[in-house]
């Protein structure tokens, strides 16, 4: 009797025409609009200005795909540079193969180019952006799905994860890490959510709270997997990866907390000009409304009828002297 399992694709690519839509790229495209779309949303909550964060992004983004892949090639290089193998595989991140860390890291120097441009405090828009990280992650993790790669020890779970014979990989039921990684990245934009509108977090508080609750995770998930990987003291590369990362997060927010508490009230200067002037040309319009009715009310009210009754009255004495001399005549 077969088991239960979750299918793998049997291709990760499907034809359009000339053009390969690869499953890999289409949940890496998906994830950074859906992390730029609610960051969008969430800045200008925090009163920036609509299309800050995609201007922002246009640096991110670049940045944390090299970021990311830099990591990959440097700490599995003998995927690539080891005796019959192809360095040329280095450039095909299409095959799949991005560190989240190295993506993370140089991201954020992109981030910070593009924030000193326009004037913007990183942490600020860091906390805007963290949710929809993780949401982004979360689609992105299914790109692994359509490759077959990244599954943890043999199972037979209802749940397990099917995967076909190819390359470095053998055929059977495997731990879906993959779905796992997702499901907790999905948490973990929940958690950051509502943690950001209960307690007010701010200067970089709630993206720190995404990374800490992301190793977190990515500890345990990382530790269940078997793709080949280095390993320090009988751990994982990664696991200690994220063992420091956390620690490393927790400790920013919590200093953050005692030196700066509290939220920012201005994240884009340049908004707060924008709105400012906004009101003043509603404000004058207003008062040029409001003078506008006022002269016409002074057209029409007591004070013009009093001024037509004072009228009447002095040209009356000269229309009774004229009936009476009409009389007398």
């Amino acid at each position: 009797m077969d088991l239960a399992y979750i299918p793998s694709p049997s291709t990760g690519v499907i034809d359009l025409g000339p053009i390969p839509l690869r499953g890999y790229a289409f949940c890496i495209i998906i994830g950074v609009f859906v992390a730029v779309w609610f960051g969008n949303k969430r800045w200008i909550a925090r009163g920036g200005r609509s299309g800050t964060v995609a201007d922002i992004a246009v640096w991110a983004v670049p940045f944390g795909l090299v970021g990311g892949r830099l990591y990959h090639v440097i700490t599995d290089y003998q995927l690539y540079f080891s005796d019959g193998e192809n360095w040329v595989d280095a450039f095909k991140i299409w095959q799949g193969g991005l560190g989240i860390w190295g993506a993370i890291a140089l991201g954020a120097v992109g981030a910070w180019i593009g924030c000193r441009r326009r004037g913007i405090p990183l942490p600020a828009w860091a906390d805007a952006l963290a949710p929809g990280i993780a949401f982004a992650q979360a689609i992105g993790r299914w790109g692994n799905w359509f490759n077959q790669e990244l599954y943890g020890k043999p199972t037979d779970l209802p749940w397990a994860l099917k995967i076909s014979e190819g390359p470095n990989r053998v055929a059977g039921t495997y731990h879906p890490t993959f779905l796992y990684e997702s499901l907790w990245c999905v948490g973990v934009a929940l958690l950051v959510i509502w943690a950001d509108r209960r307690f007010k977090l701010g200067h970089g508080r709630a993206f720190a709270l995404y990374v800490a609750a992301y190793c977190t995770g990515r500890a345990w998930i990382e530790y269940m997997r078997v793709d080949e990987a280095h390993h320090i003291l009988g751990l994982r590369l990664n696991v200690w990866t994220a063992v420091i990362v956390f620690v490393l997060a927790v400790t920013y927010i919590v200093i953050s907390a005692k030196v700066r508490p509290g939220r920012e009230e201005v994240v884009e200067p340049g908004a707060v000009e924008a709105t400012e002037t906004d009101e003043g040309v509603e404000n004058a319009a207003e008062g040029a409304e409001d003078a506008a009715e006022g002269a016409e009310d002074a057209d029409s009210g007591p004070a013009a009828d009093g001024d037509v009754r004072r009228d009447d009255e002095a040209r009356a004495p000269g229309k009774n002297g004229t009936a009476e001399a009409a009389k007398n005549g």
